[in-house]
């Protein structure tokens, strides 16, 4: 890997993660692109470091609050959300390793977080809305914030948040998602969402730990990562990282998610026919 196309993989890396459209999956694709084949895993990890000193960075007050006052609610409903991931994270490392170096029916998985876009985009507005007795009068449903949160809006993010570790299904997007089916408010939504991520990349930090040990160490072979692609790649996930959390924040909370959905459905068939019909990239 060259450190121009790490410091493309950075950025892109940067830019998606925390917007609903996977990160993995736009990693995988330009690896095809770009035909980089080994150290996959490792840069990924390393990359996601980036991203996570982006989220400590922007979201630091919402985790010093969480620091400062560790026995709350939103400790506990971080823990559960982040319990099915872990569980499948060491179940399923090696099918989830494969599926980062092959990229195997990443279209699929593309047309996934599609779906789950438009789903919860419906149902947060269907749910906004309560019929009135006899005369069907409308109102408003108000969406819960943080302190309606319940244990099992955080199972059910979590859930999603594991089915989000295959490549092209967005962990942000997913867990999103989630939150909003449960008609969360979309400002705690994004925020929950991130703050996820951060034991979620903690977590594959420390799978990864000696791999990317391994890439930094002097018995490092010409065909691996190498140290600067990876530091390259690092700081512009972090940078572009800090930038994209900001915009996300703001899209979520203003915007619907549905141009997401069509983005990522389009690219989704897109790879679909290229795996089943061209075979240029995959």
């Amino acid at each position: 890997m060259s450190v121009w196309e790490a410091l493309i993989l950075g950025v892109v890396q940067g830019a998606a993660e925390f917007l609903p459209i996977s990160s993995s999956g736009h990693l995988v694709l330009l690896r095809k692109v770009f035909g980089i084949e080994e150290g996959a895993l490792v840069f990924d990890t390393a990359v996601h470091g980036g991203t996570l000193i982006a989220v400590l960075a922007v979201l630091r007050r919402d985790v010093l609050g969480i620091l400062r006052h560790i026995v709350q609610p939103l400790s506990l409903y971080l823990i559960i959300a982040t319990i099915p991931a872990v569980i499948a994270a060491l179940f399923f490392k090696n099918l989830i390793e494969e599926a980062f170096a092959s990229g195997a029916f990443l279209g699929f998985a593309f047309l996934i977080t599609s779906g789950l876009l438009v789903v919860s985009e419906a149902l947060f507005r269907r749910a906004g809305k309560l019929g009135g007795p006899p005369a069907k009068i409308e109102r408003p449903l108000p969406a819960r914030g943080r302190e309606k949160m319940n244990w099992l809006d955080a199972l059910l993010i979590g859930l999603l948040q594991a089915a989000a570790i295959t490549p092209g299904i967005s962990r942000s997007g997913a867990t999103i998602s989630a939150a909003l089916s449960r008609r969360l408010d979309r400002d705690f939504a994004a925020r929950f969402s991130f703050l996820l991520s951060i034991p979620a990349i903690l977590g594959a930090l420390a799978l990864q730990a000696k791999d990317l040990a391994r890439a930094a160490g002097p018995e490092l072979d010409a065909g691996a990562v190498g140290i600067l692609p990876i530091a390259v790649g690092t700081a512009s996930a972090c940078i572009v990282g800090f930038f994209s959390i900001r915009l996300a924040l703001k899209i979520v909370r203003e915007h619907s998610l549905l141009g997401f959905a069509l983005y990522t459905g389009i690219l989704g068939l897109l790879v679909l026919a290229d795996q089943f019909g061209t075979k240029f990239f995959f």
